[in-house]
């Protein structure tokens, strides 16, 4: 029961990371076309995956704490971290039950380090648009020396995340 529990869920969070990576590659081309409509859409959609998979590793965690009440280990304790309460799990399995939680838990892993990738790739991307358009404005406007103000004419930060510029001069 634990084992076929454990496999469902890591089935489960392997296939929110894949759809999580999906989604993350449409949220790079919504950027890169700027499409914020469905950026907006896609960033919704990738809020409720990271909601569904912090209820499954919540789940995951329940289970482990369930298997080490059955097997009444001393080894296996809260000190452990994920992992190790993972690969404790599996060292008492049979072996094709390990192999097989072991081959979907590195399934997992190798997802959740493309998707990390992917996002540090969008937000490397996005701080060098946002360092260029600091640099244009400066560039542009040497009297503000890259100051912008709001509305009310009070000054701002350069964190650029809502910029409206008048399109006349």
């Amino acid at each position: 029961m634990i084992y076929e529990k454990c496999r469902d869920i890591l089935l489960k969070e392997f296939e929110l990371i894949q759809k999580a990576v999906f989604i993350q590659e449409k949220i790079r081309l919504a950027v890169a076309n700027k499409e914020w409509a469905v950026f907006e859409d896609h960033f919704n959609v990738m809020n409720s995956i990271e909601s569904n998979m912090a209820n499954l590793e919540n789940e995951r965690e329940q289970l482990f704490y369930v298997f080490e009440t059955l097997v009444h280990q001393q080894g296996f304790s809260e000190t452990l971290d994920a992992k190790g309460r993972f690969l404790k799990l599996v060292s008492l399995l049979p072996e094709n039950q390990r192999e097989e939680l072991t081959s979907i838990y590195r399934s997992l892993k190798l997802e959740a380090v493309k998707l990390r990738i992917a996002n540090d790739a969008l937000m490397t991307y996005l701080g060098e648009i946002k360092s260029t358009l600091v640099d244009f404005l400066a560039l542009a406007f040497p009297d503000r020396c890259g100051k912008m103000y709001t509305k009310s004419g009070v000054h701002s930060s350069n964190d650029l995340s809502s910029m409206v510029l008048n399109r006349s001069f």
